[in-house]
């Protein structure tokens, strides 16, 4: 894909922050649901955090097929339908709720994150036009702020519906308004469908799928992805009923829900600090202070009691802020030809946030929440490995 103009580039990127902001809320909205099931149907851990099996799963089954279609119809045309299925998983998802089905919840939110999956190919693709590895970063991660703004407002917006009073009389309301935002972000897009290219797909381009996987740079930065999405998933979902622990803030379920806010707050904060901090730190540092920064804090959060070890769950949000733009900026092949398929075998990745929550879940059931966090712990161990291995491709990334 070649850079567009200057005009061109401002238009896509004030079209992507709709994208990233409204997805960055309905994950946060979507996280607040496994609390709401532990307390109206009686789910332990392992069970409520299906939710996030439902809803990740999908990166891996629709991945392939999604990419297909995606080059096939160009970026803008997938991002289209991309937002209109999220749009339909939303109502489908108010039906389920209406039924206390669970089943159905499953199902509806594989729906949505399939939208999901259409919007993450296509939307990282087209961030790649923006130019190589030193100038796409700072945009990136300026990207990523935005949708950590969708996930402070989230549990503000959610917690109210989801866990408060407005629960039993209203749960459904957040998802009806969040289709109708949805359909109106993908009449927007529609109308700018020819703003880029329709690239053509080619056997050349498939063929080269095989030697990209085969790539250590690229097993290396799926590992990361996937490692990242799970931890970030565990402790955003888990952090509620952390925060109610007797032992800890002993808080409700509303108050724990907005506290949560406090985490995505600080991701937000981190990416917008971050975008600026990379015109003088390096991809591959700043990467590596984050995870031992998260690391750090997670231990405290083990350890520590009362407001102490609340105040360091929520402070992750901050190290985990620059994660995702920082891996995926330095796992993009030098070829341009080759980024559509990247981006879907790091969103493939992005199954990580099923498998780590559930992992964890197992374990909280078998010897309590607290001593489960090692699993996410783990996963920073992955990420700064990638950090330390990965050599950058341009001067200036180190």
């Amino acid at each position: 894909m070649n850079p567009p103009d200057d005009r061109v580039a401002d238009r896509l990127f004030c079209l992507l922050l709709g994208v990233y902001g409204g997805g960055g809320l309905l994950n946060a909205i979507v996280n607040l649901l496994v609390p709401r099931l532990q307390i109206t149907l009686g789910l332990d851990y392992a069970q409520a955090l299906s939710v996030h099996l439902a809803y990740y799963s999908s990166y891996l089954l629709f991945a392939l097929p999604i990419t297909l279609w995606s080059i096939r119809i160009g970026a803008m045309r997938a991002i289209t339908a991309g937002l209109a299925i999220m749009a339909s998983g939303c109502l489908l998802f108010a039906v389920a709720q209406g039924q206390r089905d669970f089943a159905f919840v499953l199902t509806t939110l594989l729906v949505m994150s399939a939208g999901v999956t259409f919007l993450q190919i296509s939307g990282n693709a087209v961030t790649t036009a923006f130019g190589g590895s030193v100038r796409m970063a700072p945009r990136f991660t300026l990207l990523q702020a935005f949708n950590s703004l969708g996930t402070v407002i989230g549990p503000l917006i959610g917690a109210w519906f989801l866990l408060g009073r407005a629960a039993a009389a209203a749960p459904v309301q957040p998802f009806l308004i969040g289709a109708v935002a949805l359909l109106l972000l993908a009449a927007a897009f529609w109308a700018h469908r020819d703003l880029l290219p329709r690239p053509r797909s080619s056997p050349l381009l498939w063929s080269g799928l095989g030697a990209l996987v085969r790539r250590g740079r690229m097993q290396a930065a799926m590992g990361a992805i996937f490692a990242y999405v799970g931890a970030e998933v565990t402790i955003a979902t888990l952090a509620v009923d952390y925060l109610m622990r007797p032992d800890t803030l002993g808080q409700s379920p509303l108050a724990a829900g907005r506290l949560v806010s406090l985490y995505w707050a600080g991701a937000m904060a981190g990416r917008f600090a971050g975008s600026y901090a990379l015109r003088r730190i390096g991809i591959r540092h700043l990467l590596c202070a984050a995870c031992i920064g998260a690391a750090s804090l997670l231990v405290i959060a083990m350890t520590a009691r009362g407001s102490v070890g609340g105040v360091a769950l929520l402070a992750i949000g901050l190290c985990h802020s620059v994660m995702f733009p920082l891996i995926f900026t330095l796992a993009l092949p030098a070829e341009d030809k080759d980024a559509a398929l990247a981006s879907m075998l790091l969103c493939m990745a992005v199954v990580g946030g099923a498998v780590i929550p559930v992992v964890t879940g197992l374990l909280a059931d078998r010897i309590g929440l607290v001593p489960s966090l090692v699993v996410p712990g783990l996963c920073y161990g992955v990420i700064f490995a990638f950090g330390r291995a990965t050599t950058p491709r341009v001067p200036g990334a180190a």
